[in-house]
């Protein structure tokens, strides 16, 4: 019996128990890509894909309805791939198993590609509802949202027609979108020596798992511990006692993730591991009276080592541990505008050691004022290059500004009241939605951007509340047939 049976809209579910076994990673999208074409053929729906990979399905408007507006209906196909690190998980091959869990839908092991899997899901019963009586429909779907937004960098702004768009990329069901952060990378590149092991050491790897992680944009606020920043903190604990060298360093995954897990080997003098291992023990206790409830299954280990040939020589490891203890991570500022919402905030995405002796430290800087996200980059970049370390900025990507006389807004919003009985809430998000992008190429585009409840969204904790993608589904119909005239 299907994970989904019985779940409510049906249409939607069987859609996103079809996307769930399909390999979607950011940068492998080719399979979904060919479902969704080889989907629009069957239902002999108008399909046309542009050079990057982005999809436009269109729907022709119901008989007698050729009048209204034509809504452009838009969400990613891409998703983030995070495992936990004891589950073996081929992204190019494998599908994803949902579960069911108490009223939410999650997954094995892994993210469940809700984000934004759930809005392809409703794309497509969109598309094959012919009872649905509305005006013409455009359904974009992008690629590479989830690594740099590629897709909507390089979209046409003729690549489809309407004026009004519903972006369907957001996590919190009663809440509707009107504005979005900017964002930008920051990447340090650093060289390290390797310098031979002395005789009578030993190795241990360290390891820091079990932390919450979460999208760097939508709950960079909630004070989550950092994986990357404790493990450093961690080697620097150790080392304010032994003389410690390190020969390999591996945390975080993600640009646009909190890193969740981080691993290192030391090596140290064979005689004082006992006193390492009560190091480690002294540390946990630290860093679980600090972060609380927040992390309960917060886990730090030590555990023996095949012994390395070399070490990070001891200048270069210096700079290595201060520059990642100088970084930012974290909130910045508050707006100033608009109650509760980040203004600019910075994340310590990942520190690994690379090919030919070099680490690689990703950040990622997120702002809704453009000169505070550029601030933000250059704070970054000076803890960067007083460890020595090369830095380049990507292009980025601009915010969205919000408006309260929006058309569209004060249609969603009459049709939420209407349903519901209540008021939705009316506000601009943290993190990056194409909408900025896709304001800046298409003119006088009207956007709103609304969908059910996820949590945990880039961790394997992700999963989707039930009951929300039904008021979801009955919100998007019901504003769809409710587009006025042209």
């Amino acid at each position: 019996m299907s994970t989904f049976n019985k779940l409510n809209p049906a249409p939607v579910w069987e859609y996103f128990e079809e996307i769930c076994r399909i390999p979607r990673i950011s940068k492998n999208e080719e399979k979904i890509r060919l479902y969704l074409l080889e989907f629009a053929e069957k239902n002999n729906l108008e399909a046309k894909e542009d050079a990057v990979g982005n999809i436009l399905i269109t729907k022709p408007p119901f008989p007698g309805m050729e009048n209204r507006k034509t809504v452009v209906l838009q969400s990613h196909m891409d998703m983030v791939g995070e495992k936990n690190a004891d589950y073996e998980h081929d992204w190019d091959n494998d599908p994803i198993i949902p579960l069911k869990k108490e009223g939410w839908i999650t997954a094995r092991g892994t993210t469940l590609g809700a984000d934004d899997g759930i809005g392809i899901a409703a794309q497509m019963a969109i598309l094959t509802d012919n009872k649905l009586q509305s005006g013409k429909i455009e359904c974009l779907f992008t690629v590479d949202e989830e690594t740099g937004m590629t897709g909507v960098i390089n979209l046409k702004s003729d690549f489809f027609t309407g004026k009004t768009l519903l972006n369907l990329d957001s996590e919190d069901e009663g809440i509707l979108f009107i504005g979005c952060a900017g964002g930008m990378d920051t990447v340090g590149t650093m060289s390290y020596n390797p310098v031979p092991v002395k005789n009578g050491s030993s190795a241990y790897e360290l390891s820091v798992t079990g932390l919450h992680g979460g999208h760097s944009g939508d709950e960079i606020h909630k004070g989550y511990g950092n994986s990357v920043k404790i493990i450093t903190r961690l080697i620097s604990h150790i080392s304010g006692k032994h003389k410690t060298s390190i020969s390999g360093f591996d945390g975080g995954n993600l640009r646009n993730g909190i890193p969740r897990e981080a691993f290192a080997t030391i090596v140290i003098d064979e005689e004082v591991t006992v006193s390492v291992r009560n190091l480690a023990d002294e540390f946990f206790t630290i860093v679980k009276t600090e972060l609380g409830n927040l992390e309960k299954e917060l886990n730090i280990s030590v555990k023996k080592a095949d012994l390395p040939s070399f070490v990070m020589d001891e200048e270069n490891q210096k700079k290595f541990l201060n520059a990642i203890t100088c970084c930012p991570h974290g909130v910045l500022a508050w707006s100033k505008d608009m109650a509760d919402l980040v203004e600019t905030s910075t994340n310590l995405a990942s520190a690994k050691f690379s090919e030919n002796n070099t680490i690689k430290i990703v950040t990622t800087q997120r702002s809704s004022v453009e000169s505070s996200k550029h601030d933000a980059c250059q704070r970054v970049e000076s803890c960067l290059k007083l460890a020595g370390a090369e830095v380049v900025h990507s292009d980025g990507y601009p915010g969205w500004k919000p408006d309260l006389a929006s058309a569209i807004l004060g249609i969603t919003r009459k049709s939420y009241l209407g349903l519901f009985g209540k008021e939705p809430m009316v506000k601009a998000i943290h993190a990056g939605l194409e909408c900025g992008l896709i304001g800046e190429k298409v003119k006088d585009l009207d956007m709103i951007s609304f969908g059910p409840t996820i949590r945990g969204a880039h961790t394997p904790e992700e999963m989707i509340e039930t009951v929300t993608v039904a008021m979801f589904w009955e919100l998007l119909i019901d504003v769809i047939r409710n587009m006025p005239a042209k």
